[in-house]
């Protein structure tokens, strides 16, 4: 047989698994194209990490309460990634199966962004981010089972780390904007009357024009692939109802694979600690290098630009390795490369509280920036090739709720052992009990922190599928 005709009967053979599977292969430009809408998803995200904690704290919340008052992300992720993704599976509409639901999820989070730095109370404030991450969470189970929907299991680190690249990016932008328009000439002391910096106002509205239209860009230039014959008779001898998607989401549960049970320890570990970092870097920070815990002062202020500062070039660390792990997740297995990256990340934040010079911290930010790189794509590459396709979107939400439950842990008991001169008490409705373990200082809630990661990188590898190398 000649080179060509090799060549060719390859080609036949590789466009007739294209067609029937009815994937044709992407370039990298267009699974970019096509994973655009989390650059305006992440800013999001990056705008709460960097900013809801001052809000609440400008809006007279103490530093004990502030896991409470994040509750919104974890609950909502609980309750709507689930069900989204169950009805995303279901849905067979003519626009699509997930594009309803980016839709309608990017409005409800761009309205938020909008009003959020307008906030006059923490009723407020907190009404809002459930308005943000309802609206999130309605867009992100989705555009997580969109990469598999439409691309072939040999391009699925492209699609996932990819989107792990947009997060480091649009992270980055979301931490550093503050300080640029500072360094533009903007007063970092300049507050309205509830004492809300006008930067913060200022970067708000932009996110809200940019989640919604990298979102809409995303849907138009990358639009979902038709729904086969045999996807819709499949959608279509499905049971209807709101009592049918809790039925499919515990049965998911019970059939559940083992390697996505092994995965909960490892997210257990692992997104306990990642709250417990955003949750109270600011205020480690804020102590350790400003020497103030006063969220009213100028000091405080430095503080949180400062930390917006790091996070933009962790951030920057994560868009970076996310790409290069492509090929080294591909080569070592995506479990491996997942522990070597978390380990790195919790050194970094055991190393983080006893830094007292801000040029410092961002000698660590490289090691966090590494684990946020790898969290937000190695686990889904695992993942992925775990999971029946054809249940990808209610398999998707279950795993965030692997997400947001060590977040709602979080939320409940960090209150407790932190301590400090006052209890936490909800919205003044009733004080939590004090246990002191943390002694009322974020920097031992660092040191948590960076143990916690260290456990999840132990626990990835046990998880006996993240050792095998990835196909294709």
């Amino acid at each position: 047989m000649s080179a060509t005709t090799g060549n060719k009967v390859a080609g036949n053979t590789a466009a007739a698994s294209h067609s029937a599977q009815g994937k044709p292969h992407l370039s990298l430009s267009r699974i970019i194209q096509m994973n655009l809408g989390f650059l305006g998803l992440q800013f999001s995200f990056g705008l709460q990490q960097g900013n809801m904690g001052p809000i609440y704290s400008y809006l007279g919340a103490k530093e004990a309460e502030l896991p409470l008052l994040l509750l919104a992300g974890p609950l909502t992720g609980l309750i709507v990634q689930p069900i989204v993704g169950a009805m995303s599976d279901r849905t067979a509409s003519k626009w699509g199966r997930r594009t309803p639901y980016f839709v309608a999820g990017a409005i409800l989070c761009a309205l938020g962004l909008l009003f959020m730095p307008f906030s006059q109370s923490l009723v407020m404030a907190v009404s809002l981010l459930w308005l943000i991450d309802i609206g999130n969470n309605t867009t992100m189970e989705p555009y997580r089972a969109f990469v598999s929907d439409r691309l072939n299991a040999d391009q699925h680190q492209a699609g996932y780390l990819t989107q792990s690249a947009f997060t480091g990016l649009a992270q980055m932008l979301a931490f550093l904007t503050p300080s640029l328009l500072v360094w533009f000439g903007m007063n970092q002391d300049w507050v309205d009357a509830n004492n809300i910096p006008y930067t913060v106002r200022i970067v708000f509205i932009f996110g809200a024009v940019l989640s919604l239209s990298t979102i809409l860009y995303s849907i138009l230039r990358v639009p979902e692939l038709p729904i086969t014959p045999a996807q819709r008779a499949h959608i279509a001898a499905q049971p209807k109802g709101v009592a049918a998607v809790f039925r499919e989401i515990g049965s998911a549960i019970i059939e559940m694979p083992a390697a996505m049970r092994r995965l909960g320890w490892m997210s257990l570990f692992q997104w306990y600690g990642m709250a417990a970092y955003w949750s109270y870097v600011i205020y480690s920070i804020g102590r350790s290098v400003y020497g103030t815990g006063d969220a009213g002062s100028s000091e405080f202020r430095t503080a949180v630009l400062t930390n917006g500062e790091m996070a933009a070039f962790y951030n920057a660390v994560a868009f970076v390795s996310a790409l290069a792990m492509m090929p080294l997740s591909k080569r070592y297995g995506a479990g491996v490369m997942h522990a070597i990256c978390l380990t790195c990340g919790g050194l970094a934040m055991i190393a983080l509280p006893h830094i007292a010079d801000k040029w410092m911290l961002f000698i660590p930010a490289v090691g966090v920036g590494l684990a946020w790189g790898s969290i937000m794509g190695n686990p889904y590459i695992i993942l992925a090739g775990a999971i029946p396709p054809e249940r990808t979107g209610v398999y998707m939400g279950i795993f965030n709720m692997m997400i947001v439950i060590p977040m709602i842990l979080f939320a409940f008991t960090l209150p407790v052992i932190y301590g400090g001169d006052a209890p936490a008490t909800f919205f003044g409705l009733f004080a939590l009990p004090s246990v002191n373990l943390l002694g009322g200082d974020p920097r031992n809630v660092l040191t948590m922190a960076g143990i916690l990661l260290i456990l999840a990188a132990i626990s990835v590898l046990q998880v006996k599928e993240g050792w095998r190398k990835s196909q294709g």
